[in-house]
């Protein structure tokens, strides 16, 4: 389409062009025989011009013919007398006494030395036609076959362009839940189908990270849950064997851990699986951290271990209560079942930031493990395992909270034995004045 009509456009531009050339060359044969006129100097023989088929004719004001070209010698007016000229103006006609063709033709109306007179001067169009048909039957020839040309050249191009998002396309289709190691070949140019097929396998590594992750809670969970379900299993087992020597009092209180375990161990479970939503169904408002760290304080019943609250200050920031108070209580927990004598917690506001930090003075950390103890289902050593009363879960949903809210988690170095962590958010706009650590 876009060369049919180019072909169409250059085909009305050289015919305006040819008919303008032809304008211009009546109006200056015009001017040459008004000239004449002037002079009084009118052959009666005119030359039409450089067309032998050309008209050149000059009426005076009686109507007769003073002189004309040969292809009207002899004839009378090309216009008849009594019909209105329109001076100076080119318009189309015909003249079937001098030829069955199309003319271009031109009136002037000039004074000489006998009065009045008016030239005639007419140009055929069978050259423009001539030209313009020629031009018009190459173009109707090339058009097609560049046509033809230049689709091929496209296809050939653009399926060449697009043969590695062809390839990409495949190797995704091929791509089963049993494969997910494979990955879509990158093209070695940088451009927009190679930054494709890099963010397509950045995307796949992403949801094989995803993938093992929820293969390995699953299979991790599932463990966790087999434990305490032996265990019922089978002190209900042993009683009905051997009913004569039941303790139901014990087996009662077996029971009743073991359930208590795994319900704990559920609801960390459901809290973990709701992900996104929870982040967009929580709460906003604002929350002193003192409060609930004091309200813990209040709630400790271990007599082994002292939760020292002293250096807790003031310090508001803005979630949802219920897991904010998660979160620390999660934190507090983990301190207290591998601290040794004392747990050290500590609030402070500075900088717009609340800082709450929970120090136990158990065994610590090993340097390489501190980013390990934030992932799911993971005890370090014996000294941490679930015979404690821990799930592995505790500090995967402190930090996840934490990072809701926009703070962060940390396990950070201190002086002395044991571990540091330390939570740390944006404060409250609203929030009570600062506090400081004595």
């Amino acid at each position: 389409m876009v060369l049919a009509g180019g072909g169409l456009t250059l085909v009305s531009l050289h015919r305006s062009a040819l008919t303008h050339n032809l304008d211009e060359g009546m109006r200056q044969r015009a001017d040459q025989l008004a000239d004449l006129v002037a002079d009084g100097a009118v052959p009666t023989v005119l030359l039409g011009g450089a067309d032998d088929d050309a008209i050149a004719q000059i009426v005076g004001a009686d109507g007769e013919v003073v002189g004309a070209s040969p292809t009207v010698a002899g004839d009378g007016p090309l216009i008849p007398p009594g019909t209105t000229i329109r001076d100076g103006r080119i318009r189309g006609a015909r003249f079937p006494s001098v030829d069955d063709t199309a003319f271009r033709f031109l009136s002037v109306r000039r004074t000489g030395p006998d009065g009045e007179v008016v030239i005639h001067v007419a140009e055929t169009l069978d050259d423009i036609d001539d030209s313009t048909g020629a031009l018009a039957a190459s173009l109707g020839a090339v058009v097609p076959v560049a046509a033809l040309v230049l689709g091929f050249i496209i296809w050939w191009g653009v399926g060449r362009a697009l043969r590695p998002v062809e390839a990409i396309r495949a190797e995704v289709a091929a791509i089963g839940g049993a494969e997910r190691g494979r990955r879509v070949p990158e093209p070695a140019r940088r451009d927009e189908i190679g930054r494709l097929a890099a963010t397509m396998n950045a995307m796949l590594g992403r949801i094989d990270e995803a993938a093992e992750r929820q293969q390995r809670f699953v299979a991790d969970a599932s463990h966790e849950l087999r434990s305490p379900l032996t265990q019922i299993r089978s002190e209900i087992e042993v009683d009905l064997a051997h009913p004569e020597r039941a303790d139901l009092v014990a087996t009662h209180r077996t029971v009743l851990g073991s359930a208590t375990s795994m319900q704990r161990l559920v609801d960390d479970l459901l809290h973990l699986a709701k992900g996104d939503a929870r982040v967009a169904g929580r709460r906003d408002e604002p929350v002193d951290l003192d409060e609930v760290v004091l309200e813990l304080a209040r709630r400790h019943r271990t007599t082994e271990v002292e939760l020292d609250t002293s250096r807790v200050s003031s310090g508001q920031v803005n979630g949802d209560p219920e897991a904010l108070a998660r979160a620390v209580t999660n934190l507090v927990d983990n301190a207290l079942r591998h601290a040794s004598a004392t747990v050290l917690v500590t609030l402070e506001e500075h900088d717009g930031e609340v800082v709450l930090t929970v120090t136990d003075d158990g065994p610590g950390i090993p340097e390489a493990e501190r980013e390990r103890v934030f992932e799911r289902f993971v005890r370090l050593d014996s000294s941490r395992a679930r015979a404690t009363g821990g799930t592995g879960l505790g500090l995967a949903i402190a930090r996840e909270i934490v990072e809701d809210h926009g703070g962060r988690l940390e396990l950070v170095d201190h002086e002395g034995a044991g571990a540091r962590f330390a939570i740390t958010l944006p404060a409250s706009t609203g929030g009570t004045a600062p506090g400081s650590l004595p």
